[in-house]
């Protein structure tokens, strides 16, 4: 598999966020999170986990590469500022096409991330990776059952893309990177999954048959993007960052493909840190069978693209995480300006279930309106100490970082949560 790791000093201390209601009421201005991250094998006070579907994905091979090559593109700017601003010490980005020289990764560092926004300080991330995505990667079957494979390349890749790796990941730590231990799962057949909710093809009486028996269902990749278990050594201790971006649950016919996929694609991180009869069938890149080992320190994160009450997702997806009984959720993510636009924008949204706090996602107000789409979800062992969304009120001079549509950063917003320093050292 490939690996991409930037070793190097991190900067120290995080400046103040100018507004603490827009992250969420994180009080520690002026000291508390920051003081001290990233500093070799210090203790931190706290360390902030993120999520951020930064939408950082474009038209055509290597767009984003050459994009960030350079600095002062507008929405990278805006998407940079608002990471300065959060100052997460350990980042998941969604929708960042992957190239395999490692460009956009390291041009989004350079000139975007260690650039000053107004009065928002550069961040350093000594410590990135990224790895191929099943987006854009050409099947020779026809997924979509249109009649003729390769009719529409994206609807017949392992992964829906124009092209190799759009719409793919990136982490950024202040803390190194074990990279002798990542686990990759970009190749994982659906099949293999016990009891998997493999689609049925309703023209025919053979159940679960969407995809033909034999070589197109031996094919098919449960991954939409990937899976990847990034092992984050913090002082003498490893935090497993498990991140993925499964498929949203929409886009297909009765047969509920996509949300069949979106649904198993959250499965796996409820299996891989389940017992080990749960993860036994799991298999990585390498070979290497088995979940993570128990007793392990683990922090889920990504656009799970499920909401627990609300929109297309199969009834409990989400919720195979949030009531997972090794998973920590007694601090939920929340923002006022979640709330606000809710009501201000309506449509759907005045009927949906969920807390409107707790929404990550801005969509259409038609169908299926404002989400809770994206997670950031510790184990049991890793206290929280605070979480939030960085969604501010329409009056917060920080509002146009997130705007309404057209969005000048990304319909998503990005979610953190703080683990208590205790919540690292002690016990362990």
């Amino acid at each position: 598999m490939q690996r991409r790791h930037l070793r190097g000093l991190a900067v120290a201390g995080a400046l103040a966020i100018s507004s603490i209601a827009a992250v969420g009421g994180h009080a520690d201005a002026g000291g508390g999170h920051g003081g001290g991250h990233g500093q070799g094998h210090q203790q931190p006070d706290s360390v902030r986990f993120a999520t951020f579907n930064a939408s950082l994905n474009r038209f055509a091979a290597g767009d984003l590469a050459a994009e960030l090559s350079a600095p002062g593109s507008a929405q990278p700017d805006v998407i940079a500022e608002i990471i300065q601003r959060v100052r997460p010490d350990v980042l998941l980005v969604n929708e960042f096409d992957y190239d395999a020289g490692n460009v956009a990764l390291d041009g989004f560092q350079d000139n975007y991330l260690s650039v000053a926004h107004g009065d928002a300080d550069p961040i350093e991330y000594p410590y990135r990776y990224t790895a191929p995505s099943n987006t854009g990667i050409y099947s020779g079957f026809d997924y979509d059952n249109s009649g003729a494979a390769g009719d529409f390349v994206p609807n017949d890749s392992y992964g829906f893309g124009f092209f190799e790796g759009q719409f793919g990941m990136a982490v950024y730590s202040m803390f190194p990177i074990d990279d002798d231990d990542i686990r990759t799962f970009q190749l994982f057949k659906w099949k293999d999954m016990p009891g998997a909710l493999l689609p049925d093809d309703a023209s025919t009486a053979a159940p679960d048959d969407w995809y033909s028996p034999g070589a197109e269902l031996d094919s098919f990749r449960l991954s939409s993007k990937s899976h990847w278990d990034v092992p984050i050594e913090i002082g003498r201790k490893t935090v497993h960052f498990l991140v993925s971006h499964p498929t949203p649950p929409v886009f297909d016919g009765d047969e509920d493909r996509n949300g069949r996929r979106n649904h198993d694609e959250i499965r796996f991180w409820a299996d891989y840190v389940g017992s080990r009869s749960q993860s036994r069938y799991i298999y990585d890149d390498d070979g290497e069978s088995g979940g993570l080992r128990p007793g392990s320190r683990f922090v889920i994160a990504g656009d799970q693209n499920s909401d627990p009450l609300d929109g297309d997702s199969i009834p409990g997806a989400v919720q195979q995480l949030t009531e997972h009984r090794r998973i920590n959720t007694k601090v939920t993510p929340s923002s006022p300006g979640a709330t606000e636009q809710s009501v201000l924008q309506g449509g759907i949204n005045d009927i949906h279930l969920s807390d409107p706090a707790f929404d990550t996602a801005d969509f259409s107000d038609t169908a299926p309106g404002n989400l809770r789409a994206d997670y950031v979800l510790p184990s049991k062992h890793l206290r929280l100490s605070d979480a939030g969304v960085f969604w501010p009120v329409a009056s917060d001079p920080l509002f146009d970082l997130v705007g309404t549509f057209p969005f000048p950063s990304s319909d998503h917003r990005l979610v953190w949560i703080d683990v208590q320093q205790r919540g690292f050292w002690r016990g362990w």
